[in-house]
């Protein structure tokens, strides 16, 4: 395990498609921090879900990331090969009280304003019948946490009714706990996502705690959107980068986190526009 001053951050797609504008931005901006603070750079992909994930999709993008020059330090970390990582915490969060078996369906929790008409939380450690959800427990209070790029930050957390699921009825493990058990285990001490994900970190702070894990830094940076203000996505029909223009890519990325690339970069290769930007990278500048 990596001591805590040594920076180590990440950049974690989920295979749902080809990489996208959006994800390059977010892509980049982990990049360059990592480069930034003399700090090592990792891939991890979040193929959580086999019934979502198009089989071409992690290949497409790491050979977008390739072609953009962004590669990771390490071997690339897959999810789809650490099922037994998230059931051994699964069944130590089971073990501690910490989280709790629930068979409650959607429609069952909506019509009761988010608490568990099957009482699920009081039941544990009790074996409901199958199919079964398991959600992390959670304990209200009010999180802070300073946010490297956005200041101060405050958020409710509410128990029950916003514990979320950690292993779905599917079968499946759910991104709220993979992804701190894989920061934990890839010694991540500082996440630059995007700031969709921000409502998502004071519960994954107590997952840290319960896990007797210290949290990372956290950086959110602004979403890209689209024509009509929606974030860009694949759900949202974004175009696929092109990877035969790697360069104009970065610089359009450059360009939209406001670090102001001269354009004579446009003329030169990727090496020497991303030399320029871990020179120039100015986090504090970004919309």
């Amino acid at each position: 395990m990596n001591t805590r001053h040594q920076y180590r951050g990440r950049f974690a797609p989920s295979p749902t498609g080809p990489l996208h504008f959006g994800s390059l931005v977010t892509a980049l901006a982990s990049y360059l921090e990592a480069r930034s603070r003399h700090g090592q750079w990792l891939i991890r992909i979040e193929d959580l879900d086999p019934l979502r994930d198009p089989p071409e999709a992690t290949g497409q993008i790491l050979h977008s990331l390739d072609a953009h020059g962004l590669i990771s330090d390490e071997p690339v970390f897959f999810q789809s090969h650490r099922q037994e990582a998230y059931q051994a915490a699964t069944d130590y969060l089971l073990e501690k009280g910490l989280a709790y078996r629930c068979n409650c369906s959607r429609k069952q929790l909506r019509a009761n304003a988010g608490r568990h008409p099957q009482h699920c939380r009081s039941l544990a450690p009790t074996r409901p019948n199958p199919p079964f959800a398991v959600r992390f427990a959670l304990h209200g209070e009010v999180a802070h946490w300073h946010d490297l790029l956005l200041g101060p930050q405050q958020q409710i957390v509410r128990a029950e009714i916003d514990d979320p699921v950690i292993l779905r009825k599917e079968g499946f493990f759910a991104y709220q706990l993979a992804v701190v058990v894989d920061d934990i285990e890839q010694g991540i001490t500082d996440v630059v996502r995007g700031s969709d994900l921000i409502e998502m970190t004071a519960q994954q702070q107590q997952i840290y705690r319960a896990l007797n894990a210290t949290q990372p830094s956290w950086l959110h940076i602004p979403v890209v959107v689209n024509e009509q203000g929606q974030k860009l996505s694949k759900q949202n029909h974004a175009p696929a980068l092109d990877d035969r223009t790697p360069v104009n890519n970065l610089y359009s990325a450059l360009c939209n986190l406001n670090q102001r690339p001269p354009s004579a970069l446009l003329s030169g290769s990727v090496e020497n526009l991303l030399q320029w930007a871990c020179r120039h990278w100015n986090r504090q500048v970004v919309n």
